[in-house]
């Protein structure tokens, strides 16, 4: 079949909960205006994913791959048949998520390039951003050691979590989460989701994370789990124990940068290419009358407040708030976002190295 027209204008996408160990989800549903639902271990929606989830049980060989809207299409399939359509000469080389947390997720690490590369063979590591969309009573994020700490220590930590399920807390420190904090969450930087919170996430497309804790609320975590195949030394050596504290909080907390503000269109850095080579995220408000055309592609749209419309050539898709899309490389200033009222999205784009190509 000829998917060629689909993937040629804005490409929506089936729903796309993948499975983890923590509990959540039902923030996901009421962020999206979505029929009420229960926490669940499908806590996560992959947007637009690519990746292949790395799971303790098995949901098939595409677990984590998104299929287009209207076939069964799976996306990596997809952008294997139809590059030039989809990609130009460029990579989509960053993976979007909609996460939402009703525990604490484990205390976890992201290996840099380097490290994945000579440990898994693959050239990206896992550099991820946060924009928090909606939290429950207390939230909590966790980021960065609340004191020096040796890597001995954190092994013997990680042997004492096996009964004491909560050690891990006593070394982290944290920040109240709110709606609208931007944080960027480098490969090395020790940290971890708190109960209550909604984050969008970008990050390099992997699934790569070193985890160790033995539990994750009710859930024991297998060793296998916690070192993704490592052996626990070298898996150790993923952290950097120079980020503590204040430090840790300065490097990953960050400012929206307005570009243009007009009063009818308003467009805002998140994380730009001199924070992190790995992607950019950037946020678009439209009011009444204001019209913005996406100018680049392969990107990944999200609504993140209001509704309007995407028009071009022919074709018009209303938007309301939780929804998404991909926008190809053959649509970029093809298309035109508007509002009768008003809109807000973000626009997560990926690597440096494709403004280039």
């Amino acid at each position: 079949m000829d998917y060629s027209a689909i993937l040629s204008r804005p490409v929506f996408f089936k729903p796309n909960r993948v499975y983890r160990v923590y509990l959540g989800g039902q923030g996901i549903a009421d962020f999206c205006d979505l029929p009420p639902e229960k926490d669940d271990f499908f806590p996560e929606e992959w947007i637009a994913s690519a990746v292949k989830a790395i799971n303790p049980r098995y949901f098939g060989e595409r677990d984590g791959v998104a299929v287009v809207e209207g076939t069964d299409l799976f996306f990596d399939d997809a952008l294997k048949a139809y590059p030039q359509l989809l990609l130009g000469r460029r990579k989509y080389d960053c993976l979007v998520k909609y996460l939402d947390s009703a525990i604490r997720l484990p205390m976890q690490v992201h290996p840099t390039r380097a490290f994945a590369r000579e440990h898994f063979g693959s050239p990206y590591g896992k550099t991820e951003a946060w924009l928090v969309l909606a939290t429950r009573p207390n939230a909590k994020i966790f980021f960065g050691f609340n004191r020096p700490i040796t890597k001995e220590e954190l092994s013997d930590l990680e042997e004492r979590s096996e009964t004491e399920r909560d050690v891990m807390s006593g070394i982290l420190a944290s920040v109240d989460a709110k709606v609208g904090d931007v944080y960027i969450i480098n490969a090395g930087l020790i940290h971890a989701i708190g109960a209550g919170c909604t984050i969008l996430e970008v990050q390099e497309p992997t699934d790569f994370t070193i985890q160790p804790e033995r539990w994750c609320g009710d859930y024991h975590i297998s060793y296998e789990e916690e070192y993704i195949g490592l052996d626990k030394s070298t898996a150790l050596d993923c952290f950097d124990y120079s980020l503590v504290g204040d430090k840790a909080l300065m490097g990953a907390r960050l400012m929206p940068r307005v570009q243009r503000d007009d009063g009818l269109v308003k467009v805002e850095t998140l994380i730009g290419y001199q924070d992190t080579p790995c992607f950019a995220e950037n946020r678009i408000t439209l009011q009444k009358g204001g019209l913005y055309s996406p100018s680049f592609g392969p990107a990944v749209w999200i609504v993140l407040e209001g509704e309007g419309s995407i028009v071009g050539e022919g074709y018009r898709r209303d938007l309301k708030k939780g929804d998404y899309f991909f926008l190809p490389f053959v649509a970029q200033n093809k298309y035109t976002l508007g509002t009768d009222s008003s809109i807000v999205l973000a626009e997560c784009l990926p690597g440096e190295e494709n403004l280039h190509l």
